[in-house]
């Protein structure tokens, strides 16, 4: 879908979108701005349905924005005997690197380091048994490779920080990684708004119902009531606070974000087996921009939901010695750049551990409100149809699993670019990043920019050195709007 006024997200179309909410009803009304509910919107707009997403804060304000980026195959869900699941996730992630968003998604390669007496004829039977799932879900081998063994002389050149003592080699594998998670969402949030979806940030809901929601903007104190035939509750972590019919069991996932050449880690990724616990291992992750992302946990969360996680010292200590484990030189705290954690919304199931439960998602109905919850950021498209579908407002079939976000296709124009942007990165050399996020990208402050439509803000020390210009850029891109392209109701 190439850039056009209609797919835009800015202050004036938010301002027209609020007007016209006061005095007209939605086909569907869908509360969070996440991944889900971007997909959501996208999917029923796409079927032909009128459509208003509401969120509170900013799109990708959640857990959406503190993934471990990974659109992946489902190894995990076939080791625990969920076939099922993992088949779905493995044909997910082919459709997102080879129809929806190409230009977000690229082939990671993984190794598994094998020091000492490593267990890997297990480990290369899943790897194996995954790239069945990747033949069956019918994605290329030149676009995700098969697995293989290499010597340890190879692993070192792929990654050159590795422990070489006992290093017997390593295995091979690939997956599907994103060059950001909030760039997904935003992509396909701007897709809905191109098929007439009216997209709402800082727009809190005080009330909810399976007719609609009173919702106040944030910006202007002002309250409206958007009248829907039908409500899909999106929310995430925060569903049961908007019916309490719904009971969630957060789970946290940690990361530490690092400098590669601290790690001497280049383009692949490290897979590290946790010692003692079974199928369970850690991430270390290397992104565009030369960071590190090292994870991932799996707590518990009791208690209030935060509007954005902390990471406890524990889960600090516990990534940093997961990666030493494989790596010449060890990690230690000073090593650390940033941290962040993301919030599962898994549904509670009763007891247990809850890196056991279920990332199988669920659509349920209460209080005449359809909440969908549960799984993963790679699925967010079967989640999305599976909640339209349960609606009952449209007999016609979901039909995202071709359908291009914008900018998908052959682009040109400064790498870096590309590979965020793709086919609209000309257009954003042009203007700038900043002055692109207000006028295109729905951002309305330095915050938006800073933590979402970029990741400066995943470094504290970044994030304070590009703060005042961003702030400036932004007030200056909110006071003009050179395109004129707001559309009208």
């Amino acid at each position: 879908m190439s850039t056009a006024s209609g797919t835009s997200l800015n202050a004036a179309r938010r301002r027209v979108d609020l007007d016209h909410l006061a005095s007209s009803s939605v086909d569907l009304l869908v509360v969070g701005g996440g991944v889900t509910g971007a997909g959501v919107a996208l999917d029923a707009a796409s079927r032909g349905l009128s459509v208003c997403l509401v969120e509170a804060h900013d799109l990708a304000f959640g857990t959406s924005r503190w993934s471990s980026k990974l659109v992946h195959g489902g190894l995990r869900y076939l080791a625990q005997g969920e076939v099922g699941l993992a088949y779905e996730s493995a044909v997910e992630r082919g459709i997102l690197m080879t129809r929806t968003a190409p230009h977000l998604v690229r082939a990671l390669p993984q190794l598994v380091p094998l020091h000492g007496r490593s267990h890997d004829q297990v480990v290369m039977a899943g790897l194996r048994a995954g790239d069945a799932l990747r033949r069956l879900a019918r994605t290329p081998s030149r676009v995700l490779p098969g697995p293989r063994h290499v010597p340890a002389v190879e692993a070192l050149a792929l990654v050159p920080g590795l422990r070489r003592a006992d290093l017997r080699g390593g295995l091979l594998s690939f997956d599907g990684q994103l060059v950001d998670d909030a760039r997904l969402v935003v992509a396909l949030a701007r897709t809905a708004a191109g098929f007439g979806a009216r997209v709402v940030t800082r727009a809190r809901v005080t009330s909810l119902t399976g007719r609609g929601a009173d919702v106040v903007d944030v910006l202007t104190g002002s309250s409206l009531h958007i009248a829907a035939r039908a409500v899909v509750n999106a929310a995430g972590v925060w569903a049961g606070g908007l019916v309490p019919g719904v009971r969630l069991r957060p789970s946290r996932g940690s990361h530490l974000v690092l400098s590669a050449s601290t790690l001497g880690v280049a383009g692949t990724a490290l897979t590290v087996p946790i010692p003692g616990a079974r199928n369970r291992f850690a991430l270390v992750l290397p992104q565009r921009d030369g960071r590190v992302y090292v994870g991932l946990t799996d707590e518990p969360v009791d208690g209030p939901i935060p509007d954005v996680p902390t990471v406890p010292e524990s889960d600090v200590d516990f990534l940093l010695a997961a990666a030493s484990s494989v790596l010449e030189r060890p990690l230690g705290r000073d090593d650390v750049l940033g941290a962040f954690a993301g919030l599962r919304p898994l549904l509670d199931t009763g007891g247990g551990p809850s890196a056991d439960l279920s990332r199988r998602h669920a659509v349920l109905t209460a209080d005449g409100v359809t909440t969908v919850v549960g799984g993963k950021l790679t699925t967010y498209r079967r989640m999305a149809a599976d909640a339209v579908d349960a609606t009952g407002l449209t007999a016609v079939r979901c039909r995202t699993a071709s359908l291009p976000l914008v900018g998908a296709g052959r682009a040109a124009g400064p790498p870096d670019l590309v590979a965020r942007y793709g086919t609209e990165a000309p257009r954003v050399a042009e203007v700038g990043e900043v002055a692109w996020a207000v006028r295109h990208e729905g951002a309305l402050t330095a915050d938006d920019v800073l933590d979402r439509r970029t990741r400066i803000g995943l470094v504290p020390a970044d994030r304070a050195a590009a703060e005042p210009a961003v702030t400036r850029q932004v007030a200056e891109a909110l006071s003009t709007d050179p395109d004129r392209t707001t559309p009208q109701p």
